[in-house]
């Protein structure tokens, strides 16, 4: 087991629901209205790009064509249209990636009683990770990432079912090996020796009582990244230039640090006079980006490998691996720091 916490941090993170998320979004796009005109229901089928090099009687601006026959132009076009990018497939920037054996079933959870729901959980089964994430103090939202052939079977189980699996999920030791827990055992003593510090009380994951009516939801898992994010007025954002798997929950923060990279030279170029759509600044938020995502998608990805083997050796490591990690705070603080960039 490894615990995130860290003295005189009130909050290491929140967990925040897409709705409230996008009603937030709304409300300020409302306050700026005069400035900012939302299309709603609109969809984008065709992209004229510009020449790299502006020609006196060629268009600088990239024109995006809608289904109701709108013609709309930029000095420079967003990608952030998901993991299925029309901007990115239109701009030909290919995209590496590949599909794991894995589905991911979500749905919002009732707990058996209310309670200080303010940590997240996560358990590494055989068929892949299973997380609680608080959302209030009696709801949490599940996402349980597994075989497609059990996804299946969690979708369409009986809600008393699908509570009590959830439940044996958390609390069974079931795939346990006796081996591998004596082992681990001695060597969280051996730490502790070497390391002693003070014993707080051990939480215990939440008991779910029921599952809110229509939340469960299946969807399939895989890993992509695009070659480029920038190319001459056009920039790739969120899951149009990275896809990852949720086990360490990152998928979300990754797009919202684009957007604050992004933002960032933007507002510095404007500042400057420059022009939005030049590849010079575009190349700057690139680099910045690229090389904090793939180095997390490196790391998630290993991760996911490693938990999907039960060969002992492997699985000795890797306990003992958490239970070291667990031991160096300033180890722990710099997955944090990173993880929230």
């Amino acid at each position: 087991m490894i615990i995130f916490d860290k003295d005189n941090l009130e909050d290491m993170g929140y967990v925040v629901e897409n709705n409230v998320i996008m009603s937030a979004l709304t409300k300020q796009l409302d306050a700026v209205s005069d400035r900012v005109e939302v299309l709603y229901r609109s969809r984008a089928v065709g992209y004229t790009w510009p020449l790299t090099c502006h020609l006196s009687d060629t268009s600088p601006w990239v024109k995006i064509d809608l289904a109701d026959g709108r013609r709309l132009e930029t000095k420079l076009l967003i990608g952030a249209d998901g993991q299925n990018s029309m901007v990115r497939k239109a701009a030909g920037i290919q995209n590496i990636h590949y599909q794991y054996d894995q589905s991911a079933v979500v749905a919002t959870l009732h707990l058996s009683e209310a309670t200080d729901n303010n940590v997240a959980w996560q358990r590494f089964l055989p068929s892949g990770p299973i997380a609680l994430l608080p959302l209030s103090d009696t709801a949490s939202s599940l996402v349980w990432s597994t075989s497609h052939e059990h996804a299946s079977q969690l979708l369409s189980m009986d809600e008393e079912s699908f509570v009590d699996t959830i439940n044996s999920a958390f609390w069974s030791n079931l795939h346990h090996s006796d081996f591998i827990d004596t082992a681990g055992s001695v060597f969280r003593s051996a730490i502790s020796l070497l390391m002693p510090s003070g014993t707080a009380a051990r939480q215990l994951p939440p008991s779910i009582a029921r599952v809110e009516p229509k939340s469960r939801a299946v969807f399939p898992l895989g890993m992509g990244h695009a070659t480029e994010y920038v190319r001459h007025r056009i920039v790739l954002i969120g899951d149009a230039a990275h896809r990852v798997h949720p086990l360490a929950g990152q998928g979300v923060n990754m797009g919202f640090g684009d957007i604050a990279c992004l933002t960032h030279h933007l507002s510095t170029a404007a500042f400057d006079g420059k022009d939005l759509g030049s590849i010079k600044h575009l190349l700057q938020f690139e680099t910045e980006r690229q090389r904090h995502n793939l180095s997390l998608m490196a790391a998630i990805d290993l991760l996911k490998r490693l938990y999907s083997t039960s060969v002992a050796p492997f699985v000795l490591l890797r306990t003992w691996g958490l239970q070291t990690t667990n031991a160096l705070s300033p180890v722990k603080e710099q997955i944090m720091s990173f993880a929230s960039k």
